[in-house]
């Protein structure tokens, strides 16, 4: 609450506080939605929020507040995710999420409570050097002491998060300068803008790398998180028109080509790469999932498109880098085939691609269809696939039953599918989905969940049902950590096996004790009806299915 007096001079003042100067200065950059978990060092910015009409979602882990703002950056390219957290064991226990949107380069904004300015040093409640800790793992990290700078300092953490490469920001305010008064009339708010990298290369690097996309026989597209943050899908997609290239996505390039277009690919990726002479590296990272660029044939040449200088050659040279905005270079090199009278057609080999794809595909068959009980994980991800609609949004939060899903599952054309991204932090899942349900609630929300996954944000069902949130998570419980026990049993022998199996616990009679909808499933031909009935109950629900254990060798390893 502010109000208004008279000055000294006579000058109407609005007497306010510094929570509500932060909260001006969040609906100026757009923010509509704020996540936190209550404390007293924060409660100003939620003060301010209710002046603003900026709704605060309170969960029940600080992690789980900082992973919902990466999900919210996620389905809001152009704005930040934002997460509110109070000193000390608040700002520690939202670390990981932090870590995660660090290694998505997802930008967040960050808020960390802290002691009183005026005692800084000398030991207050939940004190801490949480701008240290924090400073590895974001791009900006800073303190505000001034109460009347407020507004000015989270300019400055949402220019540094959304500019170049995004990432996250983490803002650090006392809570007597964040509570300290201020005439909010005579404090400036400065203004937002877009702070996205939006061009494109230099026009002779784009007429190299055309020249040599031209000059290619075997050509291979890899798209990946930086064409999300470019919004470059349909760009992208008018180069694959163009030019019939296979093209192969991960990270958050999932779903911004539809998986119907001629030119996606989902099962070769492996044999494609192998086979080819030119890979364009499309906001693709040579890091683990690439083998650090092994996964490129030595004498394939790369062009490589990127958001910044920085990305390009890492791991690996690149022969052209093409660095800015991703749609404006896939634009820019159409231009120049257009201009050249260049042509490029890869439809002969997008052909092969594609017909062996399809005898891959059948070659699963039988698992897809299988009727064995403990229920084939394969037998799950399909059931799953078939209610999966064209305005879902999909949700991975586990390890084998991801990986599996992913490639089973088809990334709806007007929806999303979201995971971790490259730090493989489990425990994404709900929190990811509260902000998915807030941010778009006629549309249906979907998780696919590991059991494991489960046990580490799944008290959020609490907050789904608080909220009022119908969201639908289905476990794929196999009693494991399932990527970890395959790999130790191959390892070091069955008899060896530690620290890997879990229940089958009742996950579903969890979420129905915090007052959502449960079903329990066995059987394979029970999923379909249990998915419906959980759709269909309104609440948010949680469909427990117990799979298969598999502890077969392992057949090579995420980590080297």
């Amino acid at each position: 609450m502010s109000g208004k007096n008279k000055g000294a001079l006579g000058v109407t003042e609005t007497k306010g506080h510094g929570g509500q100067l932060a909260a001006r200065a969040l609906a100026a950059a757009g923010v509509e939605c704020v996540f936190t978990l209550s404390g007293g060092h924060v409660m100003g910015i939620y003060d301010g929020c209710l002046d603003e009409g900026i709704e605060v979602v309170d969960v029940r882990h600080e992690q789980a507040a900082v992973h919902a703002a990466d999900a919210w950056a996620r389905l809001h390219p152009g704005k930040v995710g934002v997460a509110i957290l109070t000193a000390g064991p608040g700002v520690t226990d939202g670390v990981t999420g932090v870590a995660n949107a660090w290694r998505a380069n997802s930008p967040i904004l960050v808020f960390g409570g802290q002691g009183p300015f005026r005692q800084a040093g000398r030991g207050s409640l939940q004190e801490m050097d949480h701008v240290s800790l924090m400073r590895p793992i974001s791009k900006w990290a800073g303190s505000c002491g001034e109460t009347r700078r407020i507004a000015e300092y989270i300019e400055l953490a949402v220019r540094t998060a959304m500019s170049g490469v995004p990432g996250p920001a983490f803002l650090e305010i006392p809570m007597d300068i964040l509570h300290g008064s201020v005439d909010l009339d005579a404090v400036p708010v400065p203004p937002f803008r877009d702070y996205r990298v939006a061009s494109a290369a230099p026009i002779a690097v784009v007429e190299q790398a055309a020249q040599m996309i031209a000059g290619a026989a075997r050509p291979v597209v890899m798209a990946g998180t930086a064409l999300k943050w470019s919004e470059g899908g349909a760009a992208l997609a008018a180069f694959l028109d163009a030019t019939s290239m296979p093209c192969y996505v991960n990270g958050m390039a999932r779903g911004e080509i539809p998986w119907d277009h001629p030119s996606f690919l989902s099962l070769t990726r492996k044999e494609a790469l192998e086979a080819a002479d030119l890979v364009i590296l499309a906001g693709t990272p040579l890091d683990f999932r690439m083998k650090f660029g092994r996964a490129i044939p030595a004498d394939a040449r790369i062009v490589q498109l990127d958001l910044d200088e920085t990305l390009i050659g890492q791991n690996r040279s690149a022969d052209v880098g093409l660095a800015g905005n991703l749609g404006a270079n896939f634009e820019a090199l159409l231009e120049v085939f257009k201009s050249t009278g260049v042509s490029v057609d890869a439809s002969s080999q997008l052909a092969v691609l594609a017909q062996r794809e399809a005898e891959l595909d059948e070659a699963r068959r039988a698992e897809l269809d299988s009727d064995e009980t403990p229920i084939d994980p394969l037998r799950l991800c399909r059931e799953i696939a078939e209610v999966v609609t064209d305005d879902m949004i999909v949700i991975g939060d586990g390890g084998d039953i991801v990986a599996q899903a992913s490639k089973v599952i088809r990334v709806p054309r007007r929806g999303t599918w979201m995971d971790p991204g490259p730090l493989g932090t489990l425990g994404v899942g709900m929190p990811f989905a509260l902000a998915a349900q807030k941010a778009f609630p006629d549309k249906r929300v979907l998780i696919v969940y590991g059991d494991g996954s489960f046990g580490l944000n799944g008290f959020e069902y609490d907050t789904a049902v608080r909220f009022g949130l119908p969201i639908v998570g289905v476990v794929g419980n196999d009693a494991a950590w399932g990527q970890m026990l395959r790999p130790q049993a191959s390892l070091y022998g069955q008899d060896r096996v530690v620290a890997t199996e879990l229940n089958y616990t009742r996950y579903d009679k969890v979420v129905e004790a915090m007052g959502g909808h449960g079903e329990h499933v066995t059987a394979p031909h029970d999923i379909a009806p249990a998915l419906q009935r959980a759709f269909d109950s309104g609440l948010p629900a949680l469909v427990n299915v117990e799979i298969r254990q598999d502890r077969g060798a392992m057949k090579g390893s995420t980590y080297v």
